[in-house]
């Protein structure tokens, strides 16, 4: 609760016409001291009457990529007896305010608002909560009260078609991309039988057609699996424009390329962050975030060692076949690191962001793409052609 302006003008103004009134045995002094005191009471009863009001949100949509629309509409219901009479309202939306009319608003009846939600930044947006702060006639007491959750609408990174996906240490042999993450048994030719060969091996049709047992030859493939590695640390990104380092921002849309480009090829692929990430779930809070949404709530670290210890979880895990390390202009000084993991990871490139300089040829021995931007980075990994 809060006392206006005229609130505490008003309540001195008692303390003091009271205090004259009975030292100088002025009954008038007294009962106008009186009548002030009661009408700040009067106030601050009526304000601290809590309205009934239901809020429901709806965002259209609740995911967006950098850019693209998005609306929230807000609707607010009096399922209270009474007239929510003296009430303002406002709705938190990032680092702004949208009013909300709920001036008089009748018992049963509801109020909507559709405002956009601004997407020019990559981030989660909070959206939420409605705050109502109830007045007396008189404005002498104010009380602001929160209504209804928080809903977060999730800008993700812009996403730049990419044409060419590594293909990774190992294909199928049949020609197309198996479903199973760490290899498949596919068929290869048909052979002999010989003793010790399972019998469930037999290929009994070609058996009884040539005269002899022919048993199957599989062999096992791996699938490519990518993993894309962010470097998200403040030293690997030391340039703001405005406040936001957009060479991290670069590098985000060029994860995010990366991870949609794998998907529509069903590959499997795993997004690292080089610092540590806050652990959330999504916006119901059924599971943990998807790759787009953690890009979305991506920020800057100040953990300087944190890429030798995300290097070597990679070289003892072994996650994938093709890595892909994704930093800034301060994170070429790290490329050695990175350099050391071609021996567990057949494939290695590098992207290189918002860099003054281009990196030198043949550094660490990686293939190295130096671009402006995400959009200069899907054009140049189109013209890789060593992996």
């Amino acid at each position: 609760m809060g006392i206006t302006a005229r609130g505490v003008g008003l309540l001195v103004a008692a303390v003091v016409l009271l205090g004259a009134g009975f030292r100088f045995a002025y009954p008038e002094l007294t009962l106008l001291g009186a009548a002030a005191g009661a009408a700040v009471g009067y106030a601050a009863l009526v304000a601290v009457w809590r309205p009934r009001l239901t809020v429901t949100r709806r965002a259209d949509p609740d995911r967006v990529a950098r850019g693209e629309p998005a609306s929230m509409t807000l609707t607010v219901r009096n399922v209270g007896r009474l007239r929510s009479a003296n009430l303002l309202a406002e709705d938190r939306c990032g680092e702004r305010t949208v009013p909300v009319p709920v001036l008089r608003l009748r018992p049963g009846r509801d109020t909507e608002v559709r405002y956009d939600v601004p997407t020019d930044r990559r981030g989660v947006v909070p959206v939420g909560p409605l705050r109502v702060t109830r007045r007396d006639p008189l404005g002498l007491v104010a009380l602001a009260r929160p209504y209804g959750a928080t809903v977060p609408v999730w800008v993700h990174p812009r996403v730049h078609p990419l044409t060419a996906v590594p293909s990774g240490a190992g294909r199928s042999l049949d020609g197309r991309v198996d479903g199973v993450p760490h290899g498949s048994i596919t068929f290869d030719s048909l052979r002999e039988y010989v003793v010790g060969d399972e019998l469930r091996r037999v290929h009994w049709r070609t058996s009884a057609r040539v005269g002899e047992l022919m048993v199957r030859e599989n062999v096992d493939t791996s699938l490519p699996r990518l993993v894309v590695l962010l470097d998200n640390r403040v030293a690997a990104h030391p340039q703001r424009v405005g406040g936001v380092a957009e060479s991290f921002e670069s590098a985000c849309e060029a994860a995010a390329s990366i991870v949609t480009a794998a998907h529509r090829a069903d590959l499997p692929v795993l997004l690292l962050l080089v610092a540590a990430e806050i652990t959330t779930t999504d916006g119901d809070g059924d599971g943990p975030l998807g790759p787009l949404d953690r890009l979305a709530a991506a920020e800057l670290s100040g953990d300087g060692d944190a890429v030798r210890a995300a290097t070597t979880r990679l070289r003892q895990d072994r996650l994938g076949d093709t890595l892909i390390f994704l930093t800034g202009p301060g994170g070429r000084d790290e490329l050695g690191h990175v350099g050391a993991l071609r021996g567990a990871y057949p494939s290695v490139l590098v992207g290189v962001f918002g860099a003054a300089e281009p990196t030198p040829p043949g550094t660490a021995g990686l293939v190295v793409v130096d671009a402006a931007d995400g959009a200069q980075f899907a054009a140049e990994w189109d013209g890789v052609r060593r992996w």
